[in-house]
This record gives C-alpha cells, sequence and structure tokens, in this order.
C-alpha cells in the first residue's frame, strides 16, 4: 500500500496524511511531504487539513440530529426555516437539499465568484448571489451539485438549534465521537498543526490562491485529521451519533447515486460510500466499505486528484485487485519535431484542453489555466502523472497528420478531436 502513496509523492503530486484501517484495526496510517514549505515543517498523522465538502456529510447528520429530536421534519420546505427566500423556492424541501435535488443554482458557479471568495460574507449573502435565478429544474426531479443547498442546510441548523453551526457540530457530533482536532477553519483563528495549501505546477508547487472561509461555510470550512475521520466514521456507522434509521436514509443512493452528504457507489463489485472535498491548496477523500468495514482517508495539502487516486487505487489493493501505478511506466525521450506536431487545440465537448511544448515538454493546459506535463512512453503514447489519464495520438493514415487522440481516464475511453 505504501507504493502506491510513494508513486505520488515521487511525482511531485501529493503531500498529506494517508489512514487505512479495517474496523478499528490500522493498516496504515502515514505522513508525507510538508505542512509549511516555507519552514520545512513536515506534515505529521496529526496535521490538520481543510477537508472541502467532506464538510457535507456533517451537516447531513446535524440535520437528521434534529429531525431524530422531533425539532423538523426532512419533509418541512426550506422556507419554514429560512426567511425571504424566493417564491420559487417554496417547494423546495429539506430533503431536496440534502439529496441534491432542489434545482437551486449553485452560488460557487456565478460569475465573478473568485473575487467574491477573497472577501468575508455571510450565508445569507451567498445564497443572495442565485436567489433571482430561476430554478434548474422542479424539486426532487433530478440530480445537480449545488452547493447552496448545504449553505441552506447550514441556516436550518442554526435557525432550529439556536447556536452557531460550529457550537452545534461540537456539542453534538464532535466531542460526542471524540473529534478533538476537527472544527470550523475560521480565518483569523490560530489552529495549531495546520497544514498551508498548495497548487502543483509543471515546475513545481506554489502557494494556493487565498480564500475566505466564511464563504463555503457548511459546505465546506471545516478542517480535521486522518485519525478524527477515522473515529467519525467509525461512530457513525456504529449507530453512536444517528440513529439506524437515520444512517440508512444518508447511504441509501437516490438520483445522481446520491444519499445525504454521500455518494452511493458500486465499484468492482463492493458497495462504496464515499465523499471527495476540494477547496484552495487542499483535496480530500473519505471512502468506507461497509461489507470490509474498511475505511481510506486521505488529505492532502496539495491540489490535485492525487488524493482521489490514492483512495481509490488503495481500495483495489485492499480487495486484491492489480493496479497499474506511473512508476511502473517507463518514459522516453521524443524528438522536439513529432511534440512540435502535437501542439494545438483538442475537444470531445465539454473536455476540452490546449497542448503547447515549453522547455522542451509537451504540457496540457485545461480549461481552468492548471498545467500537467504529459510524459512519453513511446512516440505517440503518453501519460500525466498526477492523475489517471493515458493518451494514444491518432493520424490520419493518409496525410500523417495528428487528428486527435484516444483518452483513457480511469478506465473510461473517449475519442478526442484536433480542432482545426
Amino acid at each position: 500500500m505504501m507504493q502506491v502513496v510513494q508513486n505520488y509523492v515521487d511525482n511531485k503530486s501529493f503531500m498529506g496524511d494517508v489512514l487505512v484501517a479495517e474496523g478499528d484495526h490500522i493498516v496504515l496510517e502515514s505522513a508525507y511531504g510538508y505542512a509549511d514549505l516555507d519552514w520545512s515543517i513536515p506534515n505529521t498523522i496529526d496535521t490538520k487539513f481543510r477537508i472541502g465538502s467532506l464538510t457535507k456529510q456533517f451537516t447531513a447528520a446535524g440535520i437528521l440530529l434534529l429531525q431524530e429530536r422531533g425539532k423538523l421534519s426532512v419533509n418541512d420546505p426550506v422556507s419554514k426555516y429560512v426567511s425571504d427566500l424566493p417564491n420559487a423556492w417554496s417547494t423546495v424541501t429539506i430533503k431536496n437539499l440534502l439529496t441534491h435535488s432542489s434545482g437551486i443554482p449553485n452560488f460557487t458557479g456565478v460569475p465573478g465568484f473568485r473575487a467574491y471568495e477573497l472577501q468575508s460574507h455571510t450565508p445569507e449573502e451567498s445564497v443572495s448571489l442565485v436567489r433571482d435565478k430561476p430554478l434548474e429544474f422542479e424539486p426532487g426531479t433530478k440530480f445537480y451539485y449545488s452547493n447552496t443547498n448545504y449553505v441552506l442546510l447550514g441556516e436550518v441548523i442554526e435557525h432550529v438549534s439556536g447556536m452557531p453551526y460550529a457550537t452545534f457540530l461540537r456539542q453534538n457530533i464532535f466531542i460526542p465521537a471524540g473529534m478533538n482536532d476537527t472544527g470550523v477553519d475560521v480565518d483569523s483563528a490560530i489552529i495549531p498543526k495546520r497544514a498551508q495549501g498548495y497548487e502543483s505546477t509543471p515546475d513545481g508547487f506554489k502557494r494556493t490562491e487565498a480564500i475566505s472561509m466564511s464563504v463555503p461555510f457548511s459546505a465546506g470550512f471545516l478542517y480535521s485529521t486522518v485519525g478524527d475521520l477515522l473515529k467519525w466514521e467509525r461512530c457513525l456507522s456504529a449507530g453512536k451519533i444517528i440513529t439506524a434509521a437515520s444512517l440508512c436514509s444518508m447511504t441509501t443512493a437516490g438520483l445522481g447515486e446520491y444519499g445525504m452528504g454521500l455518494f452511493i457507489r458500486t465499484v468492482d463489485g463492493h458497495q462504496l460510500i464515499t465523499h471527495d472535498g476540494t477547496i484552495q491548496g487542499f483535496e480530500s477523500s473519505l471512502n468506507y466499505y461497509p461489507e470490509r468495514q474498511l475505511t481510506i482517508v486521505v488529505l492532502g495539502n496539495v491540489r490535485t486528484d492525487a488524493p482521489l487516486r490514492i483512495a481509490a487505487q488503495l481500495g483495489k489493493v485492499a480487495f486484491g485487485e492489480k493496479i497499474t501505478l506511473n512508476s511502473d511506466r517507463q518514459i522516453v525521450q521524443v524528438e522536439p519535431s513529432v511534440l512540435a506536431g502535437y501542439v494545438g487545440h483538442y475537444s470531445a465537448p465539454p473536455f476540452s484542453t490546449t497542448l503547447t511544448v515549453e522547455s522542451g515538454r509537451l504540457i496540457a493546459t485545461a480549461p481552468n489555466g492548471r498545467k500537467y506535463i504529459l510524459y512519453a512512453q513511446s512516440p505517440s503514447y503518453f501519460f500525466l502523472k498526477e492523475i489517471d489519464v493515458q493518451i494514444e495520438f491518432v493520424r490520419d493514415p493518409v496525410s500523417g497528420k495528428v487528428t486527435g487522440f484516444t483518452m483513457t481516464q480511469d478506465g473510461q475511453v473517449k475519442q478526442v478531436k484536433r480542432d482545426e
């Protein structure tokens, strides 16, 4: 298992902590890289990481706790607890929010959001970014992942409980579960052993862009450790936080394979209860396989897809499946003239990328500006180290001109054309 993680450490696409446990037995618990590169402070197994959307399962559990206590029903309209909502949202229920079936637009996707998230904002201000927009669909008919749903749920928790969201979670979840290293990442707070966040570039790590942690609120503003998240998973699955009936609601797949704060999937014949978290400078993954009581926690302070890949591959290894690591691939040198022939824009909507040659390396640039180095296994076959992607260029049989490439990502094959 350590070889799986080391593959991404060597690729310089991962720094962070990894924990694998079956029941209460810890199989792997290790820290990699640095919590602070400026001071060369290494990550340790009790380093605290921002966990992004892993926050959502705690928000969901908080709502279900309030339902158990008779304070609300998930079938209640949200407008019963949150005032001044648009009339168009009047039929949206708490359950619609929990299951991402409300149709309410995602406030993090509005134009100008990057500038917005630099400043501190209230949940009401964030919701107001989309209050005048029409619903994406009739509530309850489709799945649409929207952070607005879980910000509204945080407002419901505060209104019904009469206490701040952070206080409610601390008193009702973190303290009962013994999660002493989990809490709200307040902008002004001094939090011991908190990791700094980084981005990965072809030239190495750089410090991440800023964000006010008030903005993600109950959709994504918690920090935690691998040890605390194991405690959470063990307590949750054992019925020590919410009842068996509530847990069943959380972990029953509905539209989009989503329960409440969790995805429920079948991977290689095994049920997987999972969620990932992404926020500036951090990527996290929490996977639970009920049949083995297998918990896999990967918390990274570099924003790449490596934690997702690590968690998935560790799951395969745990079930005895064979995997191919990038460290197993042999890299060859390709003539500059050949690389130059690959330069251009490629697309297979909604996917698109631009290939360039920089300092003798073939570079793929995503629409968001993130760059990836393409490493050659042959003059026509390349792979990415950060994510599970391989591409093979396709040429016209007559002219020999490059017309596109075949892309394999996570086992899925896609034909991508070169734009003229």
